[in-house]
């Protein structure tokens, strides 16, 4: 079969393949690729920037396809079955972490995509626990975008809450910030979406989500806008998703005295100036999020079910596996939102 590989570690080193197709055995289910997200982890490991995926993998995490096989220890997934499947492969099974179904904690774990065989393929494997099948409703397509939208809803609804008429501002108007906003609206959050001026016509598709109100940072003053909104008070949420030093430290102080600041973008550098006062001072609850859980993907697929989430108009541009590299250079010239690759 083809497939997408990294062959060697570095920059780029990537090639599509002609490799054996997946078996199964065990609980392991085979799956007929359909789509495959392009992710920013795909693209950091594609720069060499990404130091977690082994090599040689086939790259790709964010997918969706139909089941043509499974293992004699399956018992709930059948060959037919539309699905999309959860990224982890394995566990340790033993670390409290696992026992509690955080398996985005587990040290031992391994992905799918990263240390294992991924989804820019024409088949891939994985194991029951990890395969959800899908409603009638969800098209494969839109289910190739779940992971993605399972962080965020890791990042909002399980690392914090969002209620009714919350008010929200979500840094970075990329993938994961636009699904982040609609994971807000869904339930009920006034949100305002930050961004710069070469964002505008992200920003724009934004307010066609729902997003309430929409600023470019460098053409307006983000902090007269929120006061404005928020009674003077700040807002009660923060999800800063573009990985932007810079965004960190200016949303800061624009959370309310006791209000919530979520780290879902990941920075370039592990080490980086922070506005601890603005924490201490204002009594700031400062929270990490990492990826996504299984319980994580059972709300997202029912945000799927119940069209409170739209990724169609996200995706803007699909490719075949043999134009992958057309794909990778779309992602990373910026202008394309979400580029999904059709197996």
């Amino acid at each position: 079969m083809k497939a997408v590989m990294k062959v060697n570690p570095g920059h780029d080193n990537m090639s599509l393949e002609a490799i054996s197709e997946p078996e199964v055995k065990g609980d392991l289910v085979k799956i007929k690729v359909a789509y495959t997200g392009i992710c920013g982890t795909d693209i950091h490991t594609f720069t060499g920037e990404y130091a977690n995926s082994r090599t040689p993998v086939v790259l790709g995490h964010e997918f969706s396809g139909i089941v043509t096989d499974v293992g004699p220890n399956v018992q709930n997934v059948k060959v037919g079955d539309r699905v999309t499947s959860e990224t982890t492969f394995t566990t340790c099974g033993e670390c409290e972490y696992c026992l509690e179904k955080d398996y985005n904690l587990c040290s031992n774990r391994k992905g799918i995509g990263t240390q294992v065989n991924g989804s820019m393929a024409e088949y891939v494997i994985s194991r029951e626990e990890s395969v959800h099948v899908l409603a009638e409703s969800i098209s494969l397509k839109a289910a190739a975008l779940t992971e993605p939208l399972a962080c965020c809803v890791h990042a909002g609804l399980e690392k914090t809450t969002i209620e009714q008429g919350d008010k929200v501002l979500v840094f970075g108007p990329g993938p994961i910030g636009l699904l982040q906003c609609q994971v807000a609206k869904s339930q009920g959050a006034f949100v305002i979406l930050a961004g710069i001026t070469k964002d505008r016509e992200r920003l724009e598709l934004a307010k066609s989500l729902g997003v309430d109100v929409i600023v470019d940072v460098l053409e307006e003053d983000l902090r007269e806008v929120v006061l404005k909104h928020t009674e003077g008070y700040g807002v009660d949420k923060v999800f800063e998703c573009s990985g932007a030093v810079p965004a960190l430290n200016q949303g800061l102080p624009l959370v309310k005295k006791k209000g919530t600041f979520v780290q879902v973008g990941i920075f370039a550098k592990n080490m980086n100036p922070l506005d601890q006062e603005s924490i201490v001072q204002r009594e700031i609850n400062y929270i990490g999020t990492r990826s996504q859980k299984p319980s994580s993907w059972h709300i997202a697929l029912k945000l799927l079910e119940e069209h409170k989430i739209d990724v169609d108009k996200m995706i803007t541009k699909v490719v075949s596996l043999d134009e992958w590299r057309t794909g990778f250079e779309a992602v990373m010239g910026g202008n394309e939102i979400k580029v999904i690759i059709e197996s």
